[in-house]
Order: C-alpha cells, then sequence, then structure tokens
C-alpha cells in the first residue's frame, strides 16, 4: 500500500514508480507533472509521466489521481462510511464486470483522514468524461444499465469474497435526522435563490423530504442485495465510442438493493424528456439483462414500484449537496435536481414505498 503524501508536490518520480509497479514491472518513472488538478468532494488531477533511460518499457502517459479534499469534506465523508472505501475497493483486487478505469495502486492514512487512488486516465484510452449538466443519450443509458446489469448479477444475493467483505448498506440513523432536515431547508432556499424558475412538488418541504430521504435509504437495505456503485449520476460516468457507458468515483461502493443504483442513475442521467418515454423499456430491458446473467429478477410490477421510489433519495441527495455550497457547483446541483424532482412528480414519489405505502 502507497504512502499517502500532502501535497500534489509530494508525488515524486519515485513513489509514481512504486506506484506503477504492480502493473508495469521494471518501469521507471522520471518525471511527474500535474494537471488539470481540480478540488471538489475529493481533490483530483491528471498526472502526466515520462520515463527514464532505466526503465525496462514505458507504462502509461498519464494517470488519474483522486486524493482527499478539504478537511471537512474529509469528515463528511467519514461520517458517511465513504472516506476509505474507494482505496479499500482498489486496494481489493476485485474483478467488477462493468466498464470502469482499472487502478494501480491505493494508500490510505487513517491519522489524517486521507486516502489515495492511482487510476487509468480514461481519456488517453478514447474516452470522454460526461457532464452532469449535460444529459446522456437514451442508448448510453442503456449501456450502462447493461453494466450495473452485470455488476448486480454477479453479485446477487451471494456472499462477499473477502476482499469486499467491508462493504455495508448504507444506513441513516434518526439521531441525524435534526441535522437533515436543517441542511435541507437550508437547501431549499438556496435552490429558490439560485434557480428562482425551478419548482419543487408542492408536497415537498424540508421535514417531508428528510423523512422520505431516510426511508429510501432502509428500502435500499430489503430485499435482493448486491453490490452498487452508489453514486452512479451522470458526472461520474464517461463516454466510450459507440454509445459505450463507463463509471468511475467509486467512493460510496455499498450494498444494497438494486433499484437504487437504476434508478440513481436513470433519473439523473436521462433529459426529462427521453426519462418520460424510455424509462419503462430500460427498466424491462435490465430486468432482461439479469435474467441472462443467472439471476430471479423482481417481476415487472415490483420492479416498477421499487423504481417510483427512488427519486426521493436522489432528491434528497442534492438538495444536501446544494445546501453544503462547496461539493459541486451550483449548475450542477441545480440540472440534477431539476430532474429528480420531475421524475418525483412524475412518478408519484410521495406515494411510493419510500413514503411506507
Amino acid at each position: 500500500m502507497l504512502p499517502v503524501p500532502r501535497r500534489w508536490s509530494d508525488i515524486s518520480p519515485a513513489w509514481m514508480t512504486a506506484a506503477l509497479s504492480g502493473r508495469h514491472p521494471g518501469v521507471v518513472v522520471s518525471a511527474v507533472t500535474v494537471e488539470d488538478a481540480v478540488d471538489g468532494t475529493n481533490s483530483r488531477a491528471r498526472l502526466r509521466l515520462s520515463y527514464g533511460t532505466g526503465s525496462s518499457h514505458e507504462g502509461p502517459p498519464s494517470v488519474f489521481v483522486k486524493r482527499e479534499g478539504p478537511l471537512m469534506h474529509r469528515l463528511a465523508l467519514a461520517a458517511l462510511g465513504a472516506l476509505t472505501a474507494e482505496a479499500r475497493l482498489a486496494l481489493s483486487g476485485a474483478l467488477l464486470p462493468i466498464e470502469h478505469p482499472l487502478t494501480y495502486e491505493a494508500g490510505i492514512d487513517l491519522a489524517r483522514l486521507a486516502a489515495i487512488v492511482v487510476m487509468d486516465d480514461v481519456t488517453s484510452l478514447g474516452a470522454r468524461p460526461n457532464q452532469a449538466t449535460t444529459a446522456l443519450t437514451v442508448d448510453e443509458v442503456r449501456d450502462g444499465l447493461a453494466g450495473l446489469a452485470s455488476l448486480h448479477g454477479a453479485f446477487w444475493e451471494s456472499p462477499l469474497p473477502p476482499g469486499l467483505q467491508f462493504l455495508r448498506p448504507w444506513r441513516l440513523g434518526k439521531r441525524w435526522a435534526p441535522v437533515s432536515a436543517a441542511s435541507l431547508a437550508r437547501g431549499i432556499r438556496r435552490l429558490k435563490d439560485g434557480a428562482p424558475r425551478l419548482n419543487l412538488p408542492r408536497s415537498v418541504d424540508a421535514i417531508r423530504l428528510e423523512r422520505q430521504f431516510r426511508r429510501s435509504a432502509s428500502l435500499a437495505a430489503t430485499g435482493p442485495q448486491t453490490v452498487l456503485h452508489g453514486d452512479p449520476h451522470p458526472g461520474n460516468t464517461y463516454a466510450l465510442p459507440g454509445y459505450r457507458t463507463g463509471f468511475y468515483d467509486w467512493q460510496l461502493v455499498r450494498t444494497g438493493n438494486w433499484s437504487h443504483d437504476v434508478g440513481y442513475f436513470m433519473v439523473s442521467s436521462l433529459s426529462i424528456e427521453d426519462r418520460r418515454a424510455h424509462e419503462r423499456d430500460l427498466l424491462a430491458g435490465y430486468l432482461e439483462l439479469l435474467a441472462g446473467a443467472g439471476v430471479e429478477p423482481p417481476g415487472a410490477g415490483p420492479a416498477w414500484d421499487r423504481y417510483r421510489s427512488t427519486p426521493a433519495f436522489g432528491l434528497g441527495t442534492w438538495m444536501h449537496t446544494i445546501s453544503a455550497g462547496s461539493f459541486q457547483p451550483v449548475d450542477v446541483c441545480v440540472s440534477t435536481i431539476e430532474r429528480f424532482s420531475a421524475a418525483y412528480a412524475d412518478l408519484d414519489t410521495a406515494r411510493s414505498a419510500v413514503a411506507g405505502g
């Protein structure tokens, strides 16, 4: 396991040589140049690499590195049990049957609440990172659902392999309810200030949404359990030629019900018009692929009931995000909230299973 550097400038050629050695034995990095460093929930950057004459062969021209963000962000991730999840997933060596960046190495420093992951730079492989402000096409979402069906089917109701036994369902305890409700109320105010033309459904207020948000986490821990990406919004995906879709940013990886990933991905990724026109067919296609993976999928009716419950989680998540103010840009929050808000109304989520119905 790698030591975790405190600053980008601490990533030396020797450190990067050690990071690459597992997949590229004999490689010797001679220079590291940090490019496109961005601070959000975490800090991340593309690192351009050069190789010396003592290297037995060259490694990748660049890698993507993700490391801890500001202290308040680290504390929030620690409270969610997400601070080290992506690094632990990388260190597990688990093979995930879904398009995602391969990792080279990872490191964890619990004393500093810090972690780092070195992975493929997907842009060097011909990929284009998706933006949450731009909806994915129906074909891109269909391919992403095929990937999720492969992931879910591989771990469906099965004991986790040793390297993944740290995964747990995400539970939201009632003791956090007052803090959560206050955060959602602040998010609603900020949304009105930042996007006054965006109208939330009439039934949505901070207290009701907090209760449904917490209930949605409990619901995701019931029914068939599998490994979930946990946070598959479009900003955590990338496009490959042929309408193929890959997933990165696995820090919220967890176990839970398939509907969490499927609902969150479909609603956040499709335009409102495309979701309304294609969501039933896309859900049916996902269920068919689950059956093809050798598991018994839920019936169409129960699956639809699960799906229509999911917008409460997405809406609550992104209201918390805009409330925090520093995790995501305002335009990303507004675009995503608009999609979840429309789905919440269209699917009558307030009277779905997430509301106890």
